[in-house]
């Protein structure tokens, strides 16, 4: 999975490790015995346990990946944000685990559209249909029966609900979730929308903090917290237990605000709460990373099993080279090797580039190779016109 190839499926991953035929690596996404998930969850107690340094985060977010027919699995027309709006498409939900030391993907979820949930040959059939937030409530629930320990869960607008956030805390999590501008909190003096929490904030309220550093310079925002009352309080906890707040986000120069509803189990400063909003973006430049160079959103499969088990194969690749790349960022800083001051951290890519040119074994390229698939491509594309064109003849024909 990490080889550099121009494109990556079973056909050229098995031209590349030398294979006859990509047979094999078929069997081995759709019919071979072998349990995915498993692989999985030792993938994400691994990677959790190297990374982990008392105050991990969990995150959660939905990706989604261009489809070019409805025959792919749960592909559907849907909103996605990163195929830039509604498009056929799958759309899958991630959980991440992030800590200052590193981050990466550890589980996923695919998502289903209503009309999907019970038409797909290969779907088990205990399937039903569930939101993006209940399938991230799945994953925060399975991590908690791992032995997965967090203290706050993160996510956007979409897992604001008061289900997700019941959810956190009942298995001991704080929360920091965006929720829109008409989301209704209960403050000490009224019931009213965020949007007129805000508006009635003095301007002392207000505190500006340095959230980061871009590529245009320093990102400095101004904000305020305003005490609410839990509406998610589990059955058997203490209704005043914790710290609960709405945080607002204003920008400097555009006047743009945002909004995050916020829980603490314990008492919690505002540095503290905006740390965390920063902190969400780590799931991003995991899809990114997980998508440019381990080739998530490129499984050319069509059932069930067989995008469980690319997903599996490409989230274990990745987590491979984020832990490490983590591991020798914390070495270098422990060495203080003068040598060392001027360089960025490592990352994923400059790992992987290092890893190509020095260890990992390149394509197979000898001529009777290339020519053996030369050929076999240009029968199996013959026999695929063939089979299509004497459907389309029967599909054609007057019953």
């Amino acid at each position: 999975m990490l080889m550099e190839l121009e494109d990556v499926n079973c056909w050229s991953l098995a031209e590349a490790i030398g294979e006859r035929g990509p047979h094999r690596l078929h069997h081995l996404l759709s019919r071979a015995v072998w349990d995915e998930q498993a692989v999985l969850e030792r993938t994400a107690d691994w990677a959790v346990d190297l990374l982990d340094d008392g105050d991990g985060v969990l995150i959660a977010d939905e990706t989604g990946d261009a489809k070019s027919s409805t025959d792919a699995v749960a592909a559907a027309r849907q909103y996605s944000g990163s195929v830039g709006g509604v498009a056929l498409c799958q759309v899958a939900v991630h959980l991440t685990f992030a800590t200052a030391a590193g981050h990466c993907l550890i589980d996923r979820r695919l998502y289903f559209t209503r009309e999907w949930a019970g038409e797909l040959t290969g779907v088990p059939d205990e399937l039903c249909f569930a939101s993006k937030p209940q399938l991230a409530a799945h994953m925060l629930r399975a991590a908690g029966q791992q032995g997965i320990s967090a203290s706050f869960f993160l996510g956007d607008e979409v897992y604001g609900g008061r289900e997700l956030r019941t959810t956190c805390r009942e298995l001991g999590l704080g929360y920091v979730v965006a929720v829109r501008s008409n989301h209704q909190v209960t403050t000490p003096a009224a019931k009213l929308s965020v949007t007129q929490a805000a508006s009635r904030l003095p301007k002392r309220a207000w505190q500006r903090m340095r959230t980061g550093a871009g590529q245009k310079g320093i990102r400095d925002y101004d904000w305020a917290m305003i005490e609410v009352t839990a509406d998610d309080t589990p059955d058997g906890h203490d209704r005043d237990a914790g710290t609960s707040v709405l945080l607002v986000r204003r920008h400097r120069y555009t006047r743009t605000v945002s909004y995050y509803r916020c829980f603490a189990p314990g008492p919690a400063t505002l540095a503290r709460l905006v740390s965390l909003v920063c902190r969400r973006w780590r799931v991003e430049d995991d899809f990114q990373d997980a998508k440019e160079v381990c080739h998530l959103d490129k499984g050319q499969v069509t059932c069930w099993n067989s995008w469980h088990r690319w997903s599996v194969i490409a989230l274990v690749a990745y987590a491979f080279l984020a832990v490490a790349a983590a591991l020798e960022r914390a070495a270098q800083t422990g060495r203080n090797d003068p040598a060392e001051a001027d360089l960025v951290p490592l990352s994923s890519h400059e790992l992987l580039r290092l890893l190509r040119a020095l260890i990992l074994p390149p394509s197979r390229r000898d001529p009777e190779h290339l020519l053996w698939w030369s050929t076999w491509r240009r029968r199996h594309q013959h026999r695929a016109r063939l089979c299509h064109r004497r459907w389309h003849a029967y599909a054609d024909t007057t019953p």
